[in-house]
């Protein structure tokens, strides 16, 4: 048996009461929530559970076959939306696999599926949630393969990176380094846009936890490029006051240091959140694959450019704030220069008088 697994996330910059929006899909919609089936519930910890909405089947046509895949999103709370097209096959071989993955490289003729579907959950959910809002064209994308079993002869490389070539040593080396096995007949195989897993099983705890990785990368993505909109706007708005009168220059130059404050205060909340997604504890096995996925997926560097990028608004906030409190200070000294200069007026005018 072999499953396909195309993954497309998106975001719509809001948090979601989950709980709330499950009880008014419930009637209408087959709903879930994410839970492990293979380890025990405090292995791995997720504050909120993600909700599960089936939408049902669908197919596409490509190459003169029929694929048939299952489709669900899967909501959290802090703003992800992640939907996916599952396509499985009792009797397929590894030649089969392998082909229907070139065919599908990079998710090529899966886009209008993807898009018709994202309008028919935007229009499912914008009732429910106010300020719904998503870009279409800003996404992560992921794909797993599975097959349960595992034939050491077979050349995996082509089915990862998406071509047939010869592959070099080096390459060869970089692709197959996230592997790990939990027992002799399993392995998993992890690279930046795709993941095989072979198991006699059905994996679907991996499948969860892969899954959630790129939910994690891609909303670290997400903020660090609201944040550069946000330095963005920030230094046009500092360049124009620069412009202005001294009244007007400081009367901006707190409306731009409220706004840091109120973004820089929600950022940090969110990137707090979303570092703390899900927590692997007790289980090492899967641990060290929700530690290699995120590696791949440069979940670090993400992290660090967000950071960065929090700080550089908060040296802003200090750097206007210091601004705003010498020019006050002073616009005093200047008043009480004036203040002198009149009293010494008046008392040359007493004197003379």
């Amino acid at each position: 048996m072999i499953t396909i697994r195309f993954y497309r996330i998106y975001d719509i910059g809001l948090d979601i009461d989950l709980d709330w929006l499950e009880k008014e899909l419930a009637s209408s919609f087959t709903t879930a929530r994410a839970s492990f089936v293979r380890v025990r519930p405090t292995s791995i910890i997720m504050e909120v559970p993600p909700l599960l909405i089936r939408l049902g089947q669908c197919g596409v046509e490509k190459d003169g076959r029929k694929f048939n895949f299952s489709v669900f999103a899967r909501i959290f709370r802090i703003g992800a939306i992640s939907l996916c097209f599952a396509y499985e096959n009792e009797d397929a071989d590894f030649e089969f696999l392998e082909n229907t993955a070139l065919l599908f490289s990079e998710q090529e003729g899966l886009e209008d599926l993807f898009l018709s579907h994202l309008n028919t959950l935007a229009d499912i959910l914008k009732p429910h949630i106010r300020g719904f809002e998503m870009t279409p064209d800003f996404f992560e994308d992921y794909t797993i393969y599975h097959m349960n079993w595992i034939d050491d002869s077979i050349d995996l490389l082509p089915l990862l990176a998406g071509e047939k070539i010869d592959f070099s040593p080096q390459m060869r080396e970089e692709i197959l380094k996230g592997t790990h096995s939990y027992t002799k007949n399993d392995r998993a195989i992890f690279s930046w846009d795709s993941a095989l897993i072979c198991d006699p099983g059905t994996p679907t705890d991996l499948f969860d936890l892969i899954e959630f990785a790129n939910v994690q990368v891609f909303e670290l993505r997400y903020y660090d490029r609201e944040l550069s909109r946000s330095m963005e706007k920030m230094y046009e708005d500092i360049a124009l006051a620069d412009k202005l009168s001294f009244f007007k220059r400081r009367k901006l130059y707190r409306t731009i240091m409220t706004k840091l404050m109120q973004d820089n205060a929600a950022l940090s909340e969110v990137t707090e959140k979303v570092n703390n997604l899900i927590k692997v504890t007790e289980d090492v096995y899967y641990a060290r694959v929700y530690e290699t996925v995120l590696k791949t997926l440069r979940s670090e560097q993400w992290s660090e450019s967000v950071n960065h990028k929090i700080e550089v608004i908060r040296d802003n906030y200090s750097m206007l704030s210091d601004e705003v409190r010498i020019q006050h200070s002073n616009y005093l000294e200047w008043i009480i220069i004036v203040l002198i200069a009149i009293e010494i007026v008046m008392a040359v005018v007493d004197r003379i008088v």
